[in-house]
């Protein structure tokens, strides 16, 4: 009998649907730590992933063949020993667009209208306007990451009235977008815009990429947030440029070192929104995981292969 496994804490509802998309398979439910070990060898296919069960699942004799991550970065997962068991690697690219671009606007917003501020102001009980306040129509934003993340915060960044700049590694158009540009166009985008947006994936190729010189060439009227991966900035040079006033603000959802460490400066600065990497989340996330994850199934049942959102090992995306 084939064998699936569910780490990722589904409902009974989603459970369900799940099930029904391979009638017949034995489906396994529940947390590694209280799933007996053998279950792991013998699984064809899991969603979700946990150290605990990482051993059981890269033995050599090991079943497995198809790896559904719930996020949709896959950094975390060994990509190479699963590439070298020929496993497929799917990530959740889709689930997240709406959040994470809700999540952006949040800081983008707060910033704008000196939010971040007043909350301070508030819990020291005082009434002080805060000077000069901005609007976002008019404003350029430019998107580092122009996916479907990118593509859903240009949507809403349009409907703003504001000018979308994006940057992808194809270089390809897309819609909402006012211009779009390969990596080469990263200093043109990072020097015109008013709200730079990071939404990489880490891969080899981002890490550190916004560094000192990166923030040299932005406004220093400028705001950058980043709800893509905390190895792409340089913690260090970002944190110099805040402090020194060359760039206004910093939106941090993700850190180069999460926790961020309690007696980082970063956590004091006035011009700085912190988050504790949930930039993704939301109340319908698994619903979404669950219909992504059993639409692959139906796909990988009659194939056998997922149809939708297969990790490149190359790029790690």
């Amino acid at each position: 009998m084939r064998t699936l496994v569910g780490l990722s804490g589904f409902t009974p509802e989603q459970e369900e649907r799940i099930r029904s998309a391979v009638p017949g398979w034995n489906v396994v439910f529940g947390k590694a730590k209280e799933l007996d070990p053998g279950i792991f060898r013998e699984a064809e296919v899991i969603c979700g992933w946990a150290k605990e069960a990482e051993a059981d699942l890269l033995r050599p004799d090991a079943k497995l063949r198809w790896v559904q991550a719930g996020s949709a970065g896959v950094d975390y997962l060994p990509l190479k020993a699963l590439e070298q068991k020929g496993a497929v690697v799917t990530d959740a690219s889709g689930v997240h667009p709406v959040p994470m671009a809700e999540t952006a606007f949040a800081m983008m917003l707060a910033f704008g209208r000196k939010l971040h501020l007043a909350v301070r102001k508030q819990a020291e009980r005082k009434w002080e306007p805060l000077g000069a306040y901005g609007e976002l129509r008019g404003k350029t934003l430019g998107i580092v990451g122009a996916g479907a993340i990118g593509e859903e915060t240009a949507r809403i960044a349009q409907a703003f009235g504001m000018r979308v700049l994006g940057l992808r590694r194809s270089g390809r158009p897309a819609p909402y977008f006012d211009r779009m540009s390969g990596p080469e166009g990263l200093d043109d985008l990072l020097a015109e815009s008013d709200y730079v947006v990071n939404i990489l994936p880490h891969t080899e190729r981002t890490v550190r990429l916004f560094d000192a010189e990166s923030f040299a060439r932005m406004k220093p009227t400028a705001c950058f947030i980043n709800v893509g991966r905390g190895s792409a900035v340089d913690t260090a040079a970002l944190t110099e440029a805040l402090a020194e006033g060359r760039i206004a603000g910093a939106g941090l959802d993700v850190f180069e070192k999460e926790p961020l460490p309690d007696d980082h400066p970063l956590w004091s600065m006035d011009n700085v929104i912190l988050t504790p990497h949930m930039g993704g989340l939301s109340e319908r996330y698994k619903d979404r995981l669950a219909e992504l994850f059993a639409d692959n199934l139906l796909a990988y049942a009659a194939s056998g292969r997922p149809a939708r959102n297969i990790v490149d090992y190359g790029l790690m995306y």
